[in-house]
């Protein structure tokens, strides 16, 4: 893989990497490119703007307009998130939080679509995840646990100090905050779990409601947080300070700074650089920008280049922003096809059943299957066989104006544009020998490589690791 820590950084912090954002981080320095992906809300965003607007225009609804607008139990809003989230991916300017999105979405799992959040999973993205994704992680987490869609997953809603519901109790320490390895006990778990009896939801609005009359009552100790826990009426206050706990608790910051090392870093997160993110963490009060700025500064970061493998959604995406193509110029079939292809390469966005999330690991990924189904995704969108609503710009624009000579320096351009580097030669032998060629042959401007086997070649360059790897 390159080594240029610029090239480096685009292709963790960002959905795929683009001639524009190779200009745009050169021009503007590693230091403030970060600075503004950080601060999202700085970066413009037409595209995607307009995208959403005319094209998903549910996902602005609130869950009253969305209960107006639905029929009961429908998936329509709900398929509007996940097709959303492939548009916002491939084509927002806000690449980094993007990426965090899909992050805690992960890490706060609620499985999209489900039939408890018809009316209120779109909410849950808007007002927990995208709020929160470069906030700080105490923020959003007690914004989970006051959201509906949580509460119906895990059963909360239903999770009374009559009859007490351990599934949210469990994950909210095994899966949200602290972590199995943390060494909780099954009395913290029930203790838990009776914490947060009365978060619910009330099932005419479909939005949150807290119940006194459901709330356990009496003190409660979980973790070292011990809590008086004497009245219903105060029981969500109660509740919320022992979330906000364990969003602080040290156990919490060792997992999130794991898992984000696992993400921008490498299957195996180093230790040293888990323990000084971790304490960022802390000293930062939960806000994640800090921690993301010391991780991409690390030199385990940078020493990381080709250790993280790209999962189908995020292979799929990158094709899309190599290739430069583009959205439907109207209505969405083409942005829906796209859910569909990557719903067969088993990523279909936000719709991991279980509550931990998709997996971040390569040998989850890992199959004969997945990677057939990459390869044959790479060639009907170089060859814009389907989705063929979604605009593919010429093939020929892949190339530089005045074209190479021989058919070394053919692959050598197209592989310098898709990913970033020439092949080492036996690399670029073997992309000539498919084409019968070899690297001194000469390239003329009627050649099939640049006519009806063009798409060929580019798929099969975005087959190999150079493109895979993320």
């Amino acid at each position: 893989m390159p080594t240029d820590p610029n090239l480096h950084l685009l292709r963790r912090a960002t959905f795929g990497i683009t001639p524009q954002l190779q200009k745009q981080i050169t021009k503007m320095g590693r230091t403030a490119w970060i600075n503004k992906q950080l601060a999202p809300e700085t970066i413009p965003d037409p595209v995607v703007d307009d995208l959403l607007a005319s094209r998903f225009p549910g996902l602005a609804w609130t869950i009253p307009q969305a209960l107006d607008n639905l029929e009961e139990f429908s998936w329509d809003l709900m398929q509007d998130l996940g097709i959303a989230a492939i548009a916002r991916a491939a084509w927002s300017k806000r690449q980094l939080f993007e990426v965090m999105v899909d992050f805690w979405s992960n890490h706060l799992n609620v499985t999209n679509p489900n039939d408890d959040a018809w009316a209120n999973r779109h909410d849950y993205d808007r007002n927990v995840i995208r709020k929160f994704a470069l906030g700080k992680f105490s923020d959003m987490l007690a914004a989970s646990v006051q959201h509906p869609a949580m509460m119906t997953y895990l059963n909360n809603a239903e999770s009374t100090k009559y009859d007490p519901n351990e599934n949210y109790g469990r994950e909210l320490l095994e899966l949200h905050s602290v972590g199995v390895l943390a060494g909780y006990t099954e009395t913290d778990m029930w203790n838990s779990t009776l914490m947060m009896t009365g978060f619910g939801i009330n099932w005419d609005t479909y939005q949150f409601k807290y119940y006194p009359s459901y709330h356990h009552t009496g003190q409660l100790k979980i973790m070292g947080h011990t809590s008086a826990n004497s009245s219903a009426t105060n029981g969500q206050t109660a509740g919320l300070a022992y979330v906000d706990y364990l969003a602080h608790h040290p156990a919490t910051a060792s997992r999130i700074a794991t898992k984000l090392c696992e993400r921008f870093v490498s299957d195996t997160p180093p230790p040293a650089l888990v323990s000084a993110l971790a304490a960022t963490y802390l000293a930062n009060d939960t806000d994640i920008k800090p921690v993301l700025r010391q991780l991409f500064n690390a030199a385990d970061f940078a020493s990381s280049t080709g250790q993280k493998v790209r999962r189908p959604m995020e292979a799929l995406v990158a094709t899309i922003r190599t290739l430069g193509i583009k959205a439907d110029v109207s209505g969405r079939q083409g942005m829906q096809a796209l859910y569909w292809i990557v719903d067969d390469m088993g990523q279909a966005p936000l719709a991991w059943v279980q509550p931990d999330g998709y997996p971040d690991r390569a040998d989850s990924w890992r199959s004969a299957g997945g990677t057939l189904a990459r390869w044959n995704t790479n060639m009907s969108l170089a060859a814009h066989w389907w989705p063929q609503q979604l605009v593919l710009p010429p093939l020929r624009n892949l190339l530089p104006r005045v074209l190479p000579t021989t058919y070394g320096g053919y692959v050598d351009a197209l592989a310098t544009r898709l990913v970033q580097r020439t092949f080492p030669t036996a690399h670029r032998d073997a992309v000539c020998a498919f084409l019968g060629k070899n690297a001194a042959s000469p390239l003329k401007a009627t050649d099939p490589a640049l006519g009806w086997r063009f798409p060929y070649v580019v798929s099969l360059i975005l087959d190999t690791p150079y493109h895979q790897v993320r």
